[in-house]
This record gives structure tokens, C-alpha cells and sequence, in this order.
């Protein structure tokens, strides 16, 4: 399960697995991602393209300052990202903030400590590595790599490796996007789908969070009563799917697996197998019965022993019916006929 920017390289992986025969996941779940970022484009995506790749690396990335862990290392910083999610919408968080010291005069402890569980969360936002925000800002939303099929990997002997989603075959693919979301606009997440074409569309699925943010898709009541239950179904299943799969079909013994089974002294004495097997109809044999005329059966009166057998019930209640009609021609009630 990815959400957000994971979701680009998640399929990148799986899609590399897959190209080179390696077991991929029975499923993945993507939400909220800018998998094709040319959908839908938003703030963040336009920002990305109005600006050349060098501000991105000239303005946005500092190091990490001596007195902390990491010292020294190159990092897009997390306050930098939580004002950038700020700035987005900073009349929705004013209300909110002053929605929440309404709450408090009032006494409202239920409603203020909602307020203070979403924002402690929301407000932990991580240092994220310089390389990997810089490549992401690249490959993601200004060359859009994936979508056009030129994304090249290095591997692990050092070879180029192309990502491509079309080989994924055998990981069943749900994508989830909220309505309402202003980072990953509506058919970014969803162009996954599009791109794993060698999926079949049984095992694809795609959710649209009525009334979602793009948090809301992952936190939170619609996350809770919407997101989940739907994710949760998914991917149980995919591993009922292989449950079944992977039952062994009941195997029906061949002779040989038989004649296995038998004991040892039986064994070493094929012909008493032979034997046993012909002793009951040797015995009726050894007594015949003489036919007579009475007891000899007609060729075909085998045949036609089910058809004569059931005779009997027909003529009766042919006999039954007709004795009714006849009860009641005479004002008798049927029942008492019958």
C-alpha cells in the first residue's frame, strides 16, 4: 500500500519485479499518488512545471544544521513542507484553529481534543532526503517518466533497467482518489489502471472518497467508514483467491497407488492380488443355476425393468383420479374417494 508520492516508485518496483520473472505482490493498493501528474494539474503540479529544475535545488534544499543527528546532509526540510500544506489552504486552517479556542471557552473537551489528535499528527512532517525530492520533482512532474514509458533504473549489477507496468500480470491493482483532493487531482492515481495493461480487469478496482481531501483519503471518518472497508475487501480478496489456487485437487488413486498400499506379503505375490480379486465371481461361477423358462429373463427385460416397475404407480393413481371424477359426478368428496 502506497500513498501520495510512494505511489510512483511502489509501481516502479513491482513493475521491475515483474520484468525480470520475480514473485510480485497479490496486490497493491495506491491512494492519492501522482502516477500520470498531468491530470487534473493543481497547485502542486503547477508549481513544478513553472518552475526549471534548478530553483527546486538552489531554494528548497538546505542542510541539516551541526547541532542535529545527520549534520551536514542535503534535505528538503519538513517545515518547509508543512508551511508549503499551510499556505495551500490557510483560510481552512484559521477556522479550524479558531473554531477549536471556540471549543475550549465553551468546554467542549470531545471537540478541542479532536482538533489537537488531527493537528498533532498533521504537524509531523519529516526532513525528506535532498536526491529523492530533487529526482521526484524530475521523473514525476516535469519529464513525467512513467507515463511516457522512459523510465530507466539502474540496478543492482549496474545495467539499465526500463520500468515498464505493462509487464505486471499476476498483482491485482486498486487505486483510490479523494473528491475533493487538491495535491493529486482527480485521474492521477487512476492512471495506474491504464498503465498495467497486462493486468486483467477482474483484478482491477478503482474508489472515489465522496467528500475526501487528499488527507482525508487515509485519516479520519471517510477513511474509517469508506477507504478502509473497501481496501480491507480487496485484498482478502486476492488471498482467497490464492487460497484456492493453491488447494490441492483430490487426487484419485491409480492402480499402481493402490497395489502400494497392500501389504508387503501381498505384494511379493502379484498373483494372489489376481486372485482376490477374481475369487467371489469364480465361487458364483462354481455353482451355476440352470435357467428355466420361468426363471430365464428376456433380452430386454432387464431394460425395461425400470419403465414396467413404475407401471403400477401410474395405472394406480390413473385408477385413483378416475375414481375421484367418478366420487364427485356422485356429490362425494374427493378425499373420502381417494
Amino acid at each position: 500500500m502506497s500513498v501520495c508520492q510512494p505511489t510512483v516508485p511502489v509501481l516502479a518496483a513491482i513493475s521491475l519485479m515483474a520484468s525480470r520473472g520475480e514473485t510480485t505482490p497479490l496486490s497493491t493498493i495506491m491512494m492519492g499518488g501522482p502516477i500520470d501528474a498531468r491530470q487534473s494539474a493543481t497547485a502542486v503540479n503547477n508549481l513544478a512545471t513553472n518552475k526549471p529544475f534548478e530553483w527546486f535545488e538552489n531554494n528548497v534544499i538546505y542542510r541539516v544544521p551541526s547541532n542535529f543527528p545527520g549534520a551536514g546532509r542535503r534535505v528538503y526540510p519538513g517545515f518547509m513542507q508543512h508551511t508549503g500544506f499551510v499556505a495551500m489552504n490557510p483560510d481552512r486552517h484559521a477556522s479550524s484553529h479558531y473554531d477549536y479556542f471556540k471549543n475550549l471557552i465553551k468546554g467542549d473537551g470531545a471537540s478541542a481534543e479532536a482538533h489537537r489528535k488531527f493537528y498533532d499528527e498533521y504537524n509531523a512532517v519529516l526532513d525528506m532526503d535532498a536526491d529523492y525530492y530533487l529526482e521526484t520533482i524530475k521523473t514525476v512532474f516535469q519529464e513525467f517518466k512513467l507515463v511516457n514509458g522512459t523510465w530507466d533504473v539502474m540496478s543492482v549489477d549496474g545495467q539499465l533497467e526500463r520500468v515498464k507496468p505493462g509487464d505486471i500480470t499476476t498483482t491485482a491493482v486498486m487505486t483510490v482518489e479523494g473528491e475533493l483532493d487538491d495535491i493529486s487531482g482527480t485521474g492521477q492515481t487512476r492512471a495506474a489502471l491504464g498503465l498495467c495493461s497486462g493486468v486483467p480487469e477482474s483484478q482491477k478496482m478503482h474508489l472515489d472518497a465522496l467528500g475526501a481531501g487528499h488527507y482525508g483519503i487515509f485519516s479520519g471518518r471517510r477513511w474509517r467508514e469508506t477507504v478502509y472497508p473497501a481496501v480491507k475487501d480487496f485484498i482478502l480478496a486476492q488471498n482467497q483467491s490464492l487460497s484456492q489456487a493453491a488447494a490441492p485437487a483430490l487426487a484419485v488413486p491409480t492402480p499402481a497407488e493402490e497395489t502400494a498400499v497392500l501389504p508387503d506379503s501381498v505384494k511379493k505375490s502379484p498373483s494372489k492380488v489376481e486372485a482376490s480379486k477374481t475369487e467371489a465371481p469364480a465361487q458364483a461361477a462354481a455353482a451355476p443355476v440352470e435357467p428355466s423358462a420361468e426363471t430365464a429373463p428376456a433380452p430386454s427385460a432387464v431394460a425395461e425393468k425400470p419403465v414396467t416397475a413404475a407401471k403400477p404407480r401410474a395405472a394406480a393413481k390413473k385408477a385413483g383420479k378416475a375414481k375421484a371424477e367418478n366420487a364427485a359426478e356422485a356429490g362425494q368428496p374427493k378425499n373420502e374417494a381417494l
